[in-house]
């Protein structure tokens, strides 16, 4: 059988598909009144290769040929459906511009062959269909791009279509020969072409760079162009997580002077999904659940003994350190995020700031809290790339294109900085939105746009110089006091000399490198929440409890504002709403991290005690001292009572519960 008669059979063989299992979408697109606009037509590969697996496996091994014939298909379809439907209305008109997108999820194309990591694809994966999986770092303009002209020999006047070649830069490559296949051959060699022929579509190039949690230390990130045209234009956006289906070609790289010309990989899309909705990837089996019920329903009576059971597994090998796991958690955890009737948000996400001398265990905690999201990205003030901490505009083959910076790249998850206060001059400028209002504005170049940053801040910095406590926070940092302002927890930790303590830290060292501590892991490995369990249970309270406040937090939370309001000493940087707010996050994450859906007194303590230990407010209720000193209590709980009356009594509520 001919090659035209193998189209023809693939086209009917398509286009009875269509009617069978998808006659109403078709219907819908029938009765839209625009007939310019594209139509994507989702078809799923899996059911697909159950209806026809011949035409799936073609599908698979040549979609380059296939998928213009399928968009064939579908607007034959749309006319079989528009004759045999009497209940259509008349303004019903089938319309060309039809796309029909693959989804290769949840069929066999999901196996390592189909759809490897970008960093795995090699000169085998062109011609069939691929899929791959990244995130979105740059993103150009939309362009038109021309894919098809009509020519006409001028000997025998035969006209026929050119397709730009993508690879070469859509330029056109003419015939040798008038391709007439009349019974004499024409063999003319001038043709012409025919005025408004041109057929041209919407174009865009965007480049995703595979995720660095999937890697191994020491590897690079790899990256790859992809095409997107007509309806898959302007539907993602720096940023954002992708999975990218389509053919895999190649581009010659721009023909600079004195530089080599390669063949660039890159993938021409046929379907696009965002993930951003889907970010989580943490599988949390029932019995795991069922384990994080168990354990609490085994501290029903000593809650806060056993919520620092599950803080000591935060950056176990660091000893006490109370106060800043207690924050580390709070801070992975977050607060509810609130959006009042007119659409304005509050952002649910808290920031949490380590300012400290060496060698206190900063980095340790960065890198550990990276550990614990499922989402995250580890940089330095300064920045790994040009695109620094926010976003900038880069030139690439002439055109202006967005990076994304760290931020960005961390949309929906954990930011940690180290040596916070590097940052470029262009970064302290912006993140100021990014931490606030989560979002980043940007225009450069002509780029007129704003990203999303919904992103937990962890930064790390040291103190310029020896931490002097007689100045302000500002000074002994060099951030500004409206920057210190967005963290919701601001620790320092000091190396004081505190022979006591000093003691204590050197003898859990050498215990835990000795032969003892080996012995006592053994023992203990059972009763330690691992890394997984406490990503798990992370994920788990964030997704499954949305915390409401009872009158008992709120008068505490209150009353503490209005006492930090009225203090002489108060930081007036600080003790705005922008406290009030912070109060009200930190006091659902611990109910959060105490596995409740209720915001209790105990919840609004706990976050006071953690607003005290910040070194950006005045000490009113509770002198914390050296965070880096703070170590857990044997007893939590009845410490805890002990604490409660004399807190109280200092806000002036005791009259309202005991």
């Amino acid at each position: 059988m001919s090659a035209s008669g193998n189209a023809e059979v693939h086209i009917n063989a398509f286009a009875a598909f269509l009617i069978r299992r998808h006659s109403s979408y078709l219907r819908s697109i029938l009765l839209s009144p625009d007939c310019s606009l594209h139509y994507p037509l989702f078809i799923d590969f899996a059911e697909l290769l159950d209806y026809d697996p011949p035409l799936a496996h073609l599908l698979f091994s040549r979609p380059s040929d296939l998928l213009p014939l399928f968009d064939e298909a579908a607007f034959r379809a749309q006319g079989v459906i528009l004759g045999a439907s009497e209940d259509l209305e008349e303004s019903a008109s089938r319309k060309g511009l039809v796309h029909v997108r693959i989804n290769v999820c949840g069929s066999p194309l999901e196996c390592p062959e189909a759809f490897p990591s970008i960093g795995r694809v090699r000169v085998k994966h062109r011609g069939i269909l691929l899929t791959l999986k990244g995130t979105v770092v740059r993103s150009g303009a939309i362009k038109m791009i021309e894919l098809e002209r009509l020519y006409e020999c001028r000997k025998c006047k035969h006209r026929f279509k050119v397709y730009p070649e993508l690879e070469t830069g859509n330029s056109i490559r003419l015939p040798a020969s008038c391709p007439s296949r009349e019974s004499k051959s024409c063999e003319g060699t001038h043709f012409q072409y025919v005025e408004d022929s041109k057929v041209c579509h919407d174009y865009q190039e965007i480049k995703i760079q595979e995720s660095t949690r999937l890697l191994g230390i020491g590897s690079i990130p790899r990256s790859i162009q992809i095409v997107l045209m007509d309806d898959l234009v302007d539907v993602v956006k720096a940023g954002d997580d992708v999975i990218v289906t389509g053919v895999l070609s190649a581009k010659w790289s721009s023909d600079l002077k004195d530089v080599r010309c390669d063949l660039d990989p890159i993938l021409i899309a046929n379907y696009v999904r965002r993930t951003n909705e889907l970010k989580s990837e943490i599988d949390i089996p029932d019995d795991v659940i069922k384990k994080f019920e168990q354990f609490w329903s085994d501290y029903r009576d000593t809650p806060l003994k056993g919520r620092n059971a599950i803080l000591q597994g935060i950056c176990p090998q660091i000893f006490g350190l109370f106060t800043v796991k207690l924050a580390v958690a709070l801070t992975l955890i977050g607060g509810v995020q609130h959006v009042d009737a007119s659409g304005t948000k509050i952002r649910g996400e808290s920031h949490l700031l380590l300012v400290g001398d060496p060698g206190t265990g900063k980095s340790q905690f960065l890198k550990f809290a990276a550990k614990l999201s499922n989402r995250s990205v580890i940089t330095t003030g300064l920045g790994s790339t040009s695109a620094g901490l926010t976003v900038t505009a880069v030139k690439d083959g002439g055109e202006w294109m967005l990076e994304a910076g760290a931020l960005v790249l961390a949309d929906g998850g954990l930011c940690c900085i180290d040596e916070f206060d590097s940052m470029r001059q262009h970064d302290r400028a912006t993140i100021h939105e990014a931490m606030e209002q989560q979002t980043i504005s940007v225009a450069k170049a002509g780029l007129v746009t704003t990203l999303s940053t919904r992103t937990i801040v962890f930064g790390a910095t040291n103190p310029k110089g020896q931490y002097d406590p007689t100045q302000s926070l500002s000074v002994n940092t060099t951030l500004s006091g409206p920057l210190l302002s967005r963290f919701d927890i601001v620790l320092v930790l000091l190396d004081t000399k505190n022979p006591e303590w000093d003691a204590i830290v050197s003898s859990h060292i050498l215990a835990e490198k000795g032969e003892s501590g080996k012995k006592k892991r053994g023992e203990d490995f059972d009763n330690v929440w691992s890394v997984p369990m406490l990503r798990r249970y992370i994920h788990y309270v964030k997704q499954c409890f949305t915390p409401v406040l009872t009158k008992e937090s709120e008068s505490v939370i209150s009353s503490y504002y209005q006492l930090q309001r009225r203090s002489a000493t108060h930081n007036a940087a600080r003790t705005t709403v922008r406290m009030l707010e912070s109060l009200i996050r930190l006091a659902q994450a611990h109910a959060r991290l105490m596995f409740r859906n209720v915001v209790t007194r105990l919840d609004a303590i706990a976050a006071i005690l953690c607003i005290e230990s910040s070194m950006t407010t005045s000490a009113i209720v509770d002198s914390v001292g050296n965070a880096l000193h703070s170590n857990f209590a044997d007893n939590p709980d009845q410490e805890y009572a002990k604490q409660e009356k004399t807190i109280l009594e200092k806000l002036q509520v005791i009259d309202e519960f005991l």
